[in-house]
């Protein structure tokens, strides 16, 4: 009997976990819980046709706009990129005029509003009466100027004032290491960049990139006040006519949710991709590997 109790209180003891209870989070759910069904109730007893809402996202006129975005959109990141790619190697110049010049860029087009660049661009003409190129072509501002190359210059080149400090960041954050060992075998600075630096920096310049699309895309409304037709602007035209504004302004923010989902999951994908790059067989690691190997040899 001794030598039972012995064992029994022995035995270790059975630890229970109890779980914190956090009272301010369940207090926070609840006030969410309650403003949001507030929202919810307020805009439910809205003099607001939601069918109406759902008929017009397959509109023709909705539908033409959505793809005048989607291709003002998609043109204005082109230039954008080639801007700001050129603004940012020409930052890392070793030409002092090339830096001032890129630096001067940059400093301009992100410090004054979007929507004022728009209209400067629009009204180009009280500035520039005519566009020249001697022996090919001469023609009015206003010909050349349309709302849709007004839009297109006013959005590429605001985006690529943003898009060139944030290729620049990402050549910055390559080591310098690998640039030095570039340099030491005899690697031109034009070389070096589009072999080694560009490649490695575009992990992290993708996430800001998609970013910036996704906001270029949203910022693309405001070619709206310069009369290129696009998706508010086909919102607008509709409710200017049947005055249902709150629906066809719910229609416009469905479809810019749509667009913005799925080139927020197109970014996810290629960071992944990109993110594989770290491994031992990408191109970016192969790349890698030969410099340190072409660095072992110079020393040697």
């Amino acid at each position: 009997m001794g030598a039972r109790r012995a064992g029994a209180s022995a035995r270790p003891h059975r630890t229970v976990v109890v779980p914190v209870r956090h009272w301010g989070r369940v207090l926070l759910g609840m006030i969410v819980a309650v403003i949001a069904a507030a929202i919810v109730y307020a805009f439910a007893r809205a003099d607001i046709d939601w069918g109406m809402v759902g008929s017009y996202l397959g509109a023709d006129l909705i539908i033409t706009g959505m793809l005048h975005t989607l291709e003002l959109t998609v043109l204005s990141m082109a230039m954008a990129l080639v801007l700001g790619t050129c603004a940012a190697v020409m930052r890392q110049s070793q030409n002092p005029v090339l830096r001032v010049v890129s630096a001067f860029y940059a400093w301009l087009f992100r410090g004054t509003p979007l929507l004022v660049q728009l209209l400067i661009w629009y009204n180009l003409s009280i500035v520039f009466k005519t566009v020249t190129i001697p022996g090919l072509f001469s023609l009015q501002t206003n010909q050349l100027m349309t709302p849709f190359v007004a839009s297109l210059l006013g959005l590429g080149v605001n985006e690529g004032a943003y898009i060139s400090e944030i290729i620049r960041g990402g050549i910055l954050a390559v080591s310098k290491g690998q640039t030095e060992a570039a340099l030491a075998i005899g690697m031109t600075r034009g070389k070096l960049m589009r072999r080694i630096v560009l490649p490695q920096a575009l992990r992290v310049i993708v996430p800001p990139l998609g970013n910036e699309f996704i906001s270029l895309l949203k910022y693309s409304s405001l070619a709206f006040t310069i009369s290129y037709f696009e998706l508010l602007d086909a919102a607008t035209r509709i409710y200017t006519a049947n005055f249902r504004v709150i629906e066809l302004l719910f229609t416009a923010s469905i479809w810019y949710l749509i667009l913005t989902t799925v080139f927020t999951a197109f970014q996810i994908v290629l960071e992944r991709r990109l993110g594989k790059g770290r491994g031992q067989g990408s191109v970016l690691g192969q790349l890698q590997r030969n410099l340190s190997l072409r660095r072992v040899q110079v020393v040697r």
